[in-house]
């Protein structure tokens, strides 16, 4: 059932131009546009930059694996996966919902 965090991070890697680069104590995972998740230092657990309604989902369906991330940053979406609660099938779905909110948005046509 656990996720370790090796694999966490695989997984974060594999969509699409998603790389990796230190975070504080942390790594950050991002698309070239913005960081969709940050894996902890001591690999117990995964921020996901999710927006509130993708968090509430998210808490709702899986009450033991995540949580608001505490205060402001919680209020606005993010939020912390337990590693060792989380199966691989919900969090690769987790990674590609936050994956799919920090994408380049995609250019509008230019008027003439």
């Amino acid at each position: 059932m656990a996720v370790t965090p090796a694999r966490a991070k695989e997984l974060a890697l594999s969509l699409e131009g998603a790389s990796e680069r230190p975070h504080f104590e942390r790594t950050a995972l991002r698309t070239p546009r913005k960081t969709f998740a940050t894996l902890a230092g001591d690999g117990a657990d995964i921020n996901l930059m999710f927006d509130p309604d993708l968090r509430d989902f998210f808490c709702e369906q899986a009450p033991v694996a995540f949580s608001p991330v505490p205060g402001g940053w919680g209020r606005m979406g993010a939020t912390r996966c337990d590693l060792a609660a989380v199966d691989e099938a919900t969090l690769a779905s987790a990674l590609k919902a936050a994956h799919a909110l920090a994408a380049p948005r995609p250019k509008r046509p230019r008027k003439r």
